[in-house]
């Protein structure tokens, strides 16, 4: 007659086999914390190879000390996603902190556009220096939903300069081309003006 097995002693008779090859696995461990630090000293030595390569890019204008005198055209609350080279969406501006993402305060006047960013360098934009602004949806390898980002393109130097902000109320960001272009006289842009197919095409 055949005897059942009881359930415990089958569980116990499938517990996993106990891992001897401790060695094997540390030092898979080990390879794999190398690899991840590797990888980490490239990018921060690539960050470092790019902002020597834009050394010559001078310094960001600081806020005029009255500006808070000034009649406020517009503000705005968001994010600061990256500087690049005008048209050049992939040319990312790591010079002067300008490669830092942050939160932003943007306030603009007659007078320029004050950017504030927590934890990252503030800068002013004189309105001199101003040229245009537009809706897209992708800057320094950052894709949004169409319309997401509002472009801001701006003289510094001898270095035309597309920075990106996304507004928490993205809503808003057609009042900002409209203001920016009525502040330096270039004509209404009301469409979406994408940059990016040179980029992608290379």
């Amino acid at each position: 007659m055949t005897t059942l097995t009881p359930l415990y002693q089958l569980a116990a008779e499938q517990k996993s086999a106990e891992v001897t090859d401790w060695a094997a696995r540390i030092a898979w461990v080990v390879g794999l914390f190398v690899f991840i630090a590797l990888v980490y000293w490239l990018m921060r030595q690539g960050w470092k190879w790019r902002a020597n390569l834009q050394s010559d890019l001078p310094d960001l204008p600081p806020t005029p000390e009255d500006f808070a005198d000034d009649e406020t055209l517009l503000t705005m609350e968001g994010r600061y996603h990256a500087s690049t080279t005008a048209g050049q969406w992939l040319d990312r501006i790591v010079a002067h902190g300008l490669g830092t993402r942050s939160r932003t305060e943007l306030t603009l006047t007659a007078r320029g556009l004050d950017v504030v960013r927590p934890g990252a360098a503030d800068f002013f934009i004189p309105a001199a220096a101003l040229r245009e602004a537009r809706l897209d949806q992708a800057l320094a390898g950052k894709v949004l939903p169409e319309g997401g980002l509002l472009i801001i393109t701006w003289a510094h130097g001898e270095t035309l300069i597309d920075s990106g902000f996304r507004s928490d109320r993205a809503a808003e960001h057609q009042a900002w081309v409209d203001a920016v272009h009525r502040l330096t006289g270039a004509p209404a842009a009301t469409e979406l003006t994408s940059t990016t197919t040179e980029g992608t095409a290379r």
